[in-house]
């Protein structure tokens, strides 16, 4: 399955102006557990989708009361910076979208 039929929510988001955070939130304990086990958000993975270095991926912290896993990287431009083109880091989720999670 898909992870965007999974996660009841998926979002981007600045976590300051250099940093973007995404936050992928689950509504029960099995369906969280089976995503964080898969290990297909990983740093090495996020660094492959998002065609950044691994050292860009900040951190990966999979929070079991929130059911949720947020994932921050480094921004290659600064917020607002001249050439971005996303300020608030909102659009930059959809490469999770369409991540695959085994069974």
């Amino acid at each position: 399955m898909k992870l965007s039929e999974l996660a009841s929510v998926i979002r981007s988001k600045n976590a300051g102006p250099f940093e973007l955070t995404f936050d992928v939130l689950f509504s029960d304990l099995e369906t969280y557990h089976r995503v964080v086990n898969s290990d297909c958000l990983s740093a090495q993975r996020f660094a492959y989708l998002y065609k950044i270095s691994v050292t860009d991926v900040l951190s990966v912290v999979h929070f079991l009361p929130a059911l949720a896993i947020k994932i921050t990287i480094r921004r290659s431009r600064g917020s607002g910076d001249l050439g971005e083109t996303d300020v608030y880091g909102a659009q930059q989720h959809g490469p999770l979208l369409d991540v695959d999670i085994p069974e």
